[in-house]
């Protein structure tokens, strides 16, 4: 005798099959997906083996149907399938964590109509409720409708973020990368270059930032987001060498009798500084290349004579001190002062913030440290200024038009509605910037496009060469460059020197909010106004009095001898108030340390003995441009005994400050100029000379150098290229 069980199967095998539900192949489908991510929560980012996936859909299908009743919804199943493949291997992470919310809700739902279909079926086969079998009950809780289908566009994803719940205005970014296309998987794959540099919020003083509003933990392209695990910071940032500088070997030691002429182009960016403390604070030397000693030097204030009118817009400082690391050879030390302009002087400023807001920026020490600058900047700027905001991911666009200062609360509003998505298109935007500075030119005052960015360009011209004509062309019509940067990782130093020397603007590097108030709050003057450019210095030193000679920085700007007088050839800008200083180690006649034997078959020639008066040791040229004006210059300046301190005690506080951080710039290259000279020996001759220090900034010079002393000594954290 058969029992209810077996007339069913018979009754079943003999019927016609029902056609499909729609209703019910979504409710499936949406089930399917849920389960599974509560399923593989755990899992680690990339797409899962394509077996593991169907055994997935295989056990909650079997669980929830019925083994029977699931070969006739194969198809249905098959569909599931696909959509979790695609899911899956799309990696749409921005719904992860809505799937998560809905999951219980649409499976319930999706039993609630395999039940109704199972009862449509008795009635169609005329048998009683209790004659079929119950499917075992899964683990869920209590229906509710399903969520919407997957976005396929970014309207879509913004209707799915609506009936979902989700703060649109919270997540507009990454719905944004929903319909990215090819920009997507781009973004994805900055998101994995980002991760070594979300360390980066360590070196940021508390209070610096504001504290992100809570949310649940996320990792950004995975399905890690349901383990509820928080994310763990890594313990310590190690210098992997992929930040790139340009390479250079330092300054050779010159004879005078040979070489008697020294000339480059002044220097005033102060990004190799902030650099080297944001890698210090990680536990990490920098790479050699990353030191500037020239841009270390000049990261500080120092008290030299401003000249009184702009028509000179600087005056020269000299000294000559003994070498505190070789007492038999001195330091000539040659400062410059930039012109202050007062404030009624301040001309008006037709600014243009060129954002970067591709996905490599979406790291708190990038783009929303970026956007807190230009606040800062906004309260350094009269009410009528103007502000425009242009942003560059896969695409430029204008964000905001141009808007005067004294609406504040605007220009606010478009920084404060930024995300970083996408891909890099850096030249797109430097053209959307650079025309719209164009369209609203002041010609009687400042026209400047800001750019911050990490440097990290990569669709559109990427050519170094080519951004740089690109940039030389729109300074020649009187729109300059500055360069912010940022991050860590994957930071193009080397492209944002360049950029900023054709674009006769600076290079800064912010690596917290401190650094962007230096930069944009007490040297805005020296960053926005320019008074002179093109400035190259020329040196000759006196073979009576020097035999040798060595320039310490400025690698990157030497010259050659005749293009002092080429007004073709381009040199440095110095911005109001700016302060330049250069080092040389010059070798006096008689020492013994000195470095370069003399020629066998030369003779060396008799120097022709002319009374310049109190031993003269060099002879300083400076050229420069007044802006606007395309000839140059000439201003001159004798070094001599007069300006000789013969003891280090004796010599000028800021000259002895400039000498220790001469010094630690050469031990961290690992230059051989130093003999024994230690870190201890850089910290004890800052502390005596650290003077007033009305910001602090010398303070936190011998801390680093404490750091770099400890670091030195763990070979594992420095980056050995």
């Amino acid at each position: 005798m058969t029992d209810d069980l077996e007339e069913f199967e018979k009754l079943l095998k003999e019927s016609p099959v029902p056609a499909p539900d729609e209703k019910a192949k979504r409710d499936a489908i949406s089930g399917g997906m849920a389960a599974f991510d509560l399923k593989f929560s755990h899992t680690t980012q990339g797409t899962a083996p394509a077996s593991r996936l169907m055994d997935a859909v295989r056990t909650i299908h079997t669980t929830i149907l019925g083994r029977d009743f699931m070969k006739k919804a194969y198809i249905v199943a098959g569909l599931g399938l696909l959509a979790l493949v695609f899911m899956h291997t799309g990696n749409v992470s921005d719904i992860v964590g809505l799937r998560e919310k809905a999951a219980e809700k649409a499976v319930t739902h999706h039993k609630e109509a395999v039940v109704a279909e199972s009862a449509r079926s008795r009635n169609e086969l005329s048998l009683s409720p209790g004659s079929l079998p119950t499917a075992p009950e899964p683990a869920f809780a209590a229906a509710s409708p399903a969520p919407p289908p997957p976005p396929a566009s970014l309207v879509d994803a913004q209707e799915f973020a609506k009936k979902s719940g989700l703060d649109s205005a919270q997540s507009a970014g990454r719905l944004k990368d929903l319909a990215g296309g090819p920009a997507l998987q781009q973004n994805l794959a900055a998101d994995k270059t980002s991760e070594s540099s979300r360390a980066d919020a360590l070196s940021i003083s508390p209070g610096a930032l504001p504290a992100p509003a809570a949310s649940p933990p996320m990792a950004i392209g995975s399905f890690e987001a349901g383990n509820n695990a928080p994310y763990q910071q890594p313990s310590s940032y190690r210098n992997e060498g992929r930040d790139r500088f340009d390479s250079f070997k330092s300054n050779p030691v010159r004879q005078v009798r040979e070489d008697p002429v020294s000339t480059f182009a002044i220097d005033v960016n102060t990004s190799s500084y902030s650099f080297l403390r944001a890698t210090l604070n990680r536990g990490a030397l920098p790479q050699a290349d990353a030191v500037r000693a020239e841009e270390l030097i000049n990261y500080f204030p120092y008290a030299y004579e401003t000249p009184a009118s702009r028509e000179e817009p600087f005056k020269t400082t000299v000294s000559v001190m003994p070498t505190p690391w070789n007492p038999d050879t001195k330091l000539l030390r040659i400062g410059i002062k930039g012109y202050q302009i007062a404030a009624k002087e301040k001309p008006h400023s037709n600014l243009v913030f060129l954002l970067d807001t591709s996905g490599s920026m979406d790291d708190p020490v990038r783009l929303p440290l970026v956007v807190n600058a230009m606040k800062l900047l906004l309260d350094s700027l009269n009410p009528n200024d103007t502000v425009a905001v242009v942003t560059y991911a896969g695409s430029a666009g204008v964000a905001l038009e141009p808007t005067q200062v004294k609406d504040k609360a605007k220009i606010v509003s478009v920084l404060d509605g930024l995300s970083a998505y996408g891909s890099t298109a850096g030249y797109d935007g430097l053209k959307t910037a650079y025309q719209l500075a164009e369209q609203h030119f002041d010609a009687r005052g400042v026209n400047r496009v800001i750019l911050s960015t990490d440097g990290d360009f990569n669709v559109g011209v990427t050519d170094q060469s080519e951004l740089r004509k690109f940039i030389a062309q729109e300074r020649d019509k009187g729109i300059f460059l500055s360069v912010l940067g940022v991050g860590m990782g994957n930071y193009n130093d080397a492209l944002m020197q360049a950029l900023a020397k054709s674009g006769n603007g600076v290079a800064a590097y912010i690596d917290n909010l401190n650094e962007a108030r230096k930069v944009l709050v007490d040297e805005t003057s020296a960053t926005l106004f320019t008074i002179a450019k093109d400035v190259k210095i020329q040196v000759e030193f006196n073979p009576a009095q020097v035999s040798e000679y060595r320039l310490i920085g400025y690698e990157s700007g030497i010259l050659n001898r005749e293009d002092f007088n080429n007004d073709k050839v381009e040199g440095g800008e110095v911005g109001a108030g700016h302060a330049v200083t250069a080092l040389y180690e010059i070798t006096p006649v008689g020492s013994k340390s000195k470095r370069v034997d003399d020629l066998r078959y030369q003779k060396p020639p008799v120097a022709e003995e002319k009374d310049f008066g109190h031993g003269e040791y060099a002879f300083i040229k400076i050229r420069y441009k007044l802006p606007g004006e395309n000839a140059s210059r000439l201003i001159s300046t004798p070094v001599d005994g007069r300006s000789e301190a013969k003891a280090l005690s004796d010599a000028p506080q800021d000259a002895r400050f400039a000498a220790a951080v001469a010094a630690f710039a050469q031990l961290l290259r690992g230059d051989t100029s130093l003999g024994t000279f230690t870190y201890d020996d850089v910290i004890a001759l800052a502390r005596a000379a650290r003077g007033d220090d009305m910001f602090g900034y010398r303070a936190e010079f011998i801390n680093m150098v404490e750091l770099a002393k400890h670091i030195a000594g763990v070979p594992a954290t420095r980056n050995q290229e």
